[in-house]
């Protein structure tokens, strides 16, 4: 199976910036779609963006124009930059590999104080 590790979450003020990293391991082959997903306290799971194997990038609303999703040089990493953080952006963010909604690794936290 495939392993699904975040890393780089934190706690930082409101405005701050945290770049989250994931390395997926376990597949022989490259993996098309990779996405970052994050979970508040007390509600769903929600999409913040995708990145195709061609690059086209997918972001919802809320992160637009904040956040940018990029492949590493190594071929299963991939990132997550956060900049202009907001407390609403407080969660548990979890990486994704190729929409496998059965496998999501153990998260990373980040927390934005205002």
């Amino acid at each position: 199976q495939v392993q699904l590790v975040a890393s780089g979450g934190g706690e930082v003020q409101a405005g701050g910036s945290l770049r989250l990293s994931c390395a997926a391991s376990g597949s022989s082959t490259r993996f098309t779609d990779m996405a970052w997903y994050r979970q508040a306290p007390g509600k769903q799971r929600e999409f913040v963006a995708s990145i195709a194997i061609e690059g086209q990038t997918v972001y919802t609303d809320s992160v637009k124009g904040r956040f940018t999703i990029s492949r590493g040089n190594s071929e299963n990493t991939f990132y997550l930059q956060m900049n202009s953080l907001k407390p609403e952006d407080t969660a548990v963010y979890y990486c994704n590999v190729d929409w496998d909604f059965g496998n999501w690794g153990q998260g990373t936290q980040v927390t934005v104080s205002s």
